[in-house]
């Protein structure tokens, strides 16, 4: 499979244009996760608000529900430091996890100026109620349900979010090959200054497209350890 996942608290991999081609010809190849309870509901609210249709307004949707996950994590390792801060091993863990979910954090942080970028470049006009206060909201509930899942039961909340990522992966990918203009389509010069440079629109998307797939491997892991609580 291509690319490695990264060392905890660092960023995933940036791959090369022939990387990124065959890691979005693996994901396409690949069955998606069969997804749980908890998040089946989620993407089926998600195509009833923004529709089925893929767009750069509603993928900017996805990233900002996409990084509450780790905000939660980070906040929830936080508290546990206070109450085993005697424990030097455990401490240790638990800090490695905020550095790993600090690291997620920034990554679909990226993602989301990204897109945001693109989208001021489209001139599309965005409703404020449906891309910006709606979002809020789906976020905080996202935020509250990773928080609650991983106190009682942390596989569950790293299962919530290995699904919500393997959903990513697949949508970017698919995106991409919904437009084969992309292939062709260059960045413009300050967005390369802001975000790194690419060889194409589409290689942007297969770059998001394969994070997501990190992130997701990050927490099929955690999902078998299942030890931090």
């Amino acid at each position: 499979m291509t690319g490695n996942s990264p060392q905890p608290g660092k960023a995933p991999p940036r791959l090369s244009h022939d990387e990124l081609v065959a890691a979005q010809q693996e994901t396409l190849a690949m069955p998606r996760r069969r997804y749980g309870l908890a998040a089946r509901p989620l993407f089926v609210l998600m195509d009833i608000v923004y529709g089925r249709r893929r767009t750069l307004s509603k993928f900017k949707v996805l990233e900002i529900v996409a990084r509450v996950p780790y905000q939660a994590w980070e906040q929830v390792a936080y508290i546990a430091v206070t109450h085993v801060h005697h424990r030097a091993g455990l401490t240790g863990r638990i800090h490695e996890r905020v550095r790993e979910a600090r690291a997620q954090q920034d990554n679909e942080q990226w993602h989301l100026l990204a897109l945001e970028d693109l989208i001021r470049q489209s001139d599309f006009r965005e409703s404020s109620l449906m891309y910006f206060w709606l979002p809020q909201a789906l976020a905080f509930g996202y935020y509250q349900l990773a928080w609650l899942l991983l106190v009682i039961h942390p596989k569950w909340s790293y299962q919530l979010n290995a699904d919500f990522e393997d959903h990513a992966e697949h949508e970017y990918m698919l995106f991409v090959d919904e437009h084969p203009e992309w292939e062709s389509e260059s960045l413009a010069a300050d967005f390369e200054e802001e975000h790194g440079r690419f060889a194409s629109v589409a290689d942007l998307f297969r770059q998001i497209g394969h994070d997501e797939r990190v992130h997701k491997q990050e927490s099929v892991s955690r999902i078998r350890e299942a030890r931090f609580r």
